[in-house]
């Protein structure tokens, strides 16, 4: 029911607000759906991006208390609303960048409350834009409103955005006045969540800050300085290490390889006490002859035409673990990392058949 004792001039927004309800729609389609392509185009990921449109009744309810701020109902420029919620703090900044290029801001009206520096308002520390939309984005003669009326995006983390809405739930920012000692407890906490969205962002930077010294080294052949790790392997097998081998393998029956994962032998090379790619890159060049071998011997009297990619650097481990005195039980090892249990008996069994058969078992005491 319609509240009587609203004034003359808070009817008269509202009667606004309900003529121009079908633009509100079409705008806030039109914003999500463009900022969403924007950012999915930039390669920007975020963990959320919310879109509404004021609902009458809040929006008579800030009417009630602030209408005589507002000459017309273009005056209220939030009643279509946006929020990005990115993870890291920085981000916020790239999201800006991007939304300053897709719309056209009012500067005068936008507000970065991240410079306000107030220690318990943490959770309302965002970026706030007042856009409007661009002829770029619509251009239609017959809704001219829809590149006039203005709009909300902000820009937060989801550490702000978590904030935000525990101040929210427990009242702390409404009109009952909280003592003293409370407020004190919930600048403790605002600092130390401020401090936290601040480091992931700076462990952030310092991580890729390190793939990319990883990178260098790994390119520049100072493997010794690099160690062994999922991120740093990758980066090996980009150098493709075990080519030479697999293509020499290969050659012995004219065989195809086809491609597989190698990150599962990470914990194979670490059993074997490997710290750095440098360790691996000694491995190979000291074990690839006899690898070669045992290929020979487990590929001369059969057809295969077709290998794994892992096939070079499994005939190296399964050298490694023969001629360090490992024996069946250790190839059983590799295998249980490679392939289920019920097959690791018998691969193991026949793997050290087919090392049994190299020249270094014989020199074996």
């Amino acid at each position: 029911m319609e509240n009587n004792t609203l004034d003359a001039h808070t009817e008269e927004l509202l009667k606004q607000y309900d003529e121009q309800l079908p633009i509100y729609e079409q705008m806030e389609k039109l914003a999500y759906d463009c900022l969403r392509h924007t950012l999915r185009k930039q390669g920007i990921y975020v963990t959320s991006i919310e879109h509404r449109i004021k609902e009458r009744k809040s929006l008579q309810g800030k009417l009630e208390l602030k209408g005589s701020k507002y000459a017309t109902i273009d005056d209220v420029t939030d009643i279509v609303g946006l929020r990005v919620i990115t993870f890291y703090s920085d981000d916020v900044d790239k999201v800006a960048a991007i939304v300053k290029r897709t719309f056209d801001i009012d500067w005068e009206k936008s507000v970065d409350k991240r410079k306000l520096h107030q220690m318990d308002s943490f959770g309302y520390n965002s970026l706030h834009y007042i856009c409007n939309l661009p002829k770029t984005v619509i251009d239609d003669p017959e809704m001219p409103a829809l590149n006039t009326i203005r709009f909300e995006i902000q820009m937060r983390t989801t550490l702000q955005h978590v904030w935000s809405t525990i101040e929210h739930d427990t009242g702390y920012k409404g009109d009952v006045k909280i003592p003293p000692e409370y407020k004190r407890q919930f600048s403790r906490l605002a600092g130390m969540l401020e401090l936290i969205d601040n480091e992931f962002s700076r462990l952030r930077t310092t991580l890729i800050d390190y793939r990319r010294k990883v990178q260098s080294l790994v390119a520049s052949g100072q493997l010794d300085d690099v160690l062994l790790d999922t991120e740093t392997f990758r980066s090996y097998l980009k150098l493709q290490p075990f080519d030479r081998l697999n293509k020499r393998i290969a050659a012995i029956n004219q065989a195809e390889i086809y491609p597989t994962s190698l990150l599962s032998f990470i914990p194979i090379l670490k059993s074997f006490g490997f710290n750095t790619l440098g360790d691996v890159q000694k491995f190979i060049t000291t074990y690839e002859e006899e690898a070669y071998q045992l290929a020979i011997s487990q590929l001369a009297f059969t057809d295969l035409d077709i290998l794994s990619e892992n096939v070079g650097l499994l005939n190296l481990c399964i050298v490694y673990v023969v001629k360090n005195g490992g024996g069946i039980l250790g190839l059983k090892h590799i295998f249980n990392f490679i392939y289920n249990e019920k097959e690791c008996n018998y691969l193991a069994e026949l793997a050290f058949k087919h090392a049994s058969t190299l020249s270094f078992m014989k020199h074996q005491t």
